[in-house]
């Protein structure tokens, strides 16, 4: 039987880890999520999770000031989610996101390792439109149907 597909296999190992401390902490907060996720505007979230009311969350992921300080694109998965989180790993100088552009007014924040992570900012809920949570639910769960069936048979896996 073939594995499931590796999320941040062309990403630093920090990212992995970071990712799995993510993972570990949104479950025990009863969120389900998948990696490596694309947008309907063409980027890719990180981690994209879903709770059992439907909330959305996507958490992006930095393991360098100068990724936080390079990615202009990061407000638009607004869009695409009720909450927007920070991850970043233990040691990561957390000043920057105390500034306006990267809107701790409605952005969490996580620190996080390959064995957990801890909230230190909760995120604003922001609600999805009705018709954009039905596209971005429907969206993640043919993905993550996807994603199992080609641990099944790789032949019938859609492509990210």
């Amino acid at each position: 039987m073939a594995s499931l597909p590796h999320c941040f296999d062309d990403a630093p190992l920090c990212a992995a880890d970071v990712a799995r401390g993510v993972a570990r902490l949104l479950w025990r907060q009863d969120l389900v999520g998948i990696c490596e996720v694309p947008l309907g505007n063409g980027r890719r979230a990180d981690i994209m999770a879903i709770d059992a009311k439907g909330c959305i969350t996507i958490v992006e992921i930095k393991c360098s000031r100068a990724d936080l300080r390079g990615d202009g694109k990061w407000h638009e998965y607004l869009d695409y989610c009720d909450r927007f989180l920070w991850a970043v790993p233990a040691g990561f100088a957390l000043e920057p996101f105390d500034e306006p552009h990267f809107r701790p007014d409605i952005a969490g924040l996580i620190v996080a390792d390959r064995y957990d992570a801890e909230m230190l900012r909760a995120p604003q809920v922001r609600p999805l439109a009705a018709a954009r949570r039905k596209v971005e639910t429907l969206r993640f769960a043919r993905r993550a149907a996807q994603r199992l069936l080609g641990s099944l048979d790789p032949g019938l896996a859609g492509l990210d």
